[in-house]
């Protein structure tokens, strides 16, 4: 007798194939690896960059007509836009912290806020973002495009050092400028945020300056200058890192140009965070009666 579609059916839960879930599992974890690999190989690289860097700076004397072209390639040309964008975050964070300030009855605190923000965070990391931006990706694509034109092996067959005639000018150049551009970030911060407040939300002049006296310290502008340094030298190496290892192409270049700014920015907001926090608990060390308060 012939038996029934439902006699050759299988009984319960059918049984995964053989070594299908184990094959899942390894090439996943097979993968995680090589990532987890790819990154630790690439701060390792970058690290090796940066101490090479660094190592040619004491190594040999630094020749003036190589790093005054740097200086104003990074530093002149980036004081305008860094200027612009400063007196504009002045302006809004008077829009945006006024409201909130008028509810208080705290309109001729307003200063001190903006103020204090722009010393200690606006400033440095507006800075930076627009170094970052202008010059980072800038760096990255320029020497991506000698690396693919065969440039920098060419200085390499003359027995020059590249570290030392291409990337140590850049280094130098956002390392030492960097400082001044945060200094115009606030300036033109400070003087955004009056003038608005002043002349559009009609907040006296005497109680704004003295409550901005009160409230921000040398402290707080030294901490915004300290964490600049940090900033440029971070955005000097991982831009020239990404240039002296484009990968070939007009793709490769762009790509290059492209990371170095990401990975700037991101290193910036992290090296911001972590500054911070230390900053603070050195602040809060020499400053045992504690915290300041707007009330």
């Amino acid at each position: 007798m012939a038996s029934s579609p439902t006699d050759l059916a299988p009984k319960g839960p059918l049984p995964p194939p053989a070594g299908g879930v184990a094959d899942w599992l390894a090439g996943l974890i097979a993968t995680l690896g090589a990532i987890v690999l790819d990154h630790v190989a690439g701060i390792g690289d970058v690290t090796l960059f940066a101490l090479r860097t660094i190592g040619w700076i004491f190594v040999r004397r630094q020749r003036r007509d190589v790093l005054l072209p740097a200086f104003y390639q990074i530093g002149v040309l980036s004081l305008p836009v860094v200027a612009l964008t400063g007196l504009f975050i002045g302006m809004v964070l008077a829009v945006q912290s006024y409201a909130q300030f008028k509810a208080l009855g705290l309109e001729t605190r307003l200063g001190s806020v903006i103020n204090l923000s722009l010393v200690r965070e606006l400033g440095p990391v507006l800075a930076a973002t627009m170094l970052a931006g202008r010059v980072g990706s800038a760096m990255a694509a320029e020497l991506g495009t000698m690396r693919v034109t065969e440039q920098i092996d060419a200085l390499e067959s003359m027995g020059a050092n590249p570290l030392y005639y291409l990337v140590v000018p850049r280094f130098l150049g956002c390392l030492i400028l960097i400082p001044t551009l945060t200094v115009m970030a606030d300036f033109m911060g400070v003087l955004g945020g009056y003038l608005y407040s002043n002349l559009v939300l009609n907040i006296d002049y005497h109680h704004y300056w003295n409550n901005s006296r009160e409230y921000v310290d040398a402290f707080d502008f030294l901490m915004g200058i300290f964490k600049s340094l940090f900033f440029g030298a971070a955005i000097a190496l991982v831009s020239c890192h990404h240039g002296f290892h484009s990968e070939p192409g007009a793709e490769g270049v762009g790509r290059a140009a492209t990371n170095a700014f990401v990975h700037s920015f991101v290193l910036i907001l992290v090296l911001d965070l972590f500054l911070g926090m230390w900053l603070n608990n050195v602040h809060d060390f020499f400053r045992p009666e504690g915290p300041r308060r707007l009330l």
